[in-house]
């Protein structure tokens, strides 16, 4: 349903490696959409949903992966993770730690030459959520192109 998607959507990495914070928003009259919902048996309506709830994805290198929603997740919050996470790139400070509520905490390592990052995202899912806390890896990721997101990101909050 990709053609589906829409909301804000934030993602750290690569196309192999990834950890994203995304709001989906599901047109009902999408004909995938619509297809879905058919298979869940409910409405394509109740399918798509309100459109307002967070949710943290994430793969991994080998292709496995997963994600869980975020309710409690509020706008302002995913644009303060994304204002924090601008402000390190934008320093040359060395490694940094950034945290988004007790689910994600992300170390970055900037490259020496200030163009790239690598992170390591520890996952920890709410109570209840499969599966148990992860660590993942994330390839160097350009951080020019990273903070053209971020700005994007909080763009699409507005």
């Amino acid at each position: 349903m990709s053609t589906a998607m829409g909301g804000p959507a934030l993602f750290i990495g690569t196309d192999t490696a990834y950890v994203a914070v995304l709001r989906p928003r599901l047109d009902p009259t999408d004909p995938e959409v619509r297809e879905a919902a058919g298979q869940a048996g409910v409405t394509p309506e109740e399918f798509a949903g309100p459109g307002n709830v967070w949710a943290l994805m994430w793969e991994d290198e080998t292709g496995a992966g997963g994600g869980f929603e975020l309710p409690g997740l509020r706008d302002a919050e995913a644009e303060d993770f994304a204002d924090r996470l601008l402000a390190e790139l934008s320093f040359d400070t060395g490694p940094f730690v950034i945290g988004a509520g007790q689910v994600l905490r992300l170390q970055g390592y900037p490259g020496q030459a200030g163009g790239e990052c690598r992170f390591v995202s520890t996952i920890t899912p709410p109570e209840g959520e499969e599966p148990s806390p992860l660590t993942l890896e994330i390839p160097p990721v350009d951080t020019d192109a990273l903070r053209a997101d971020l700005q994007d990101f909080r763009g699409s909050l507005a």
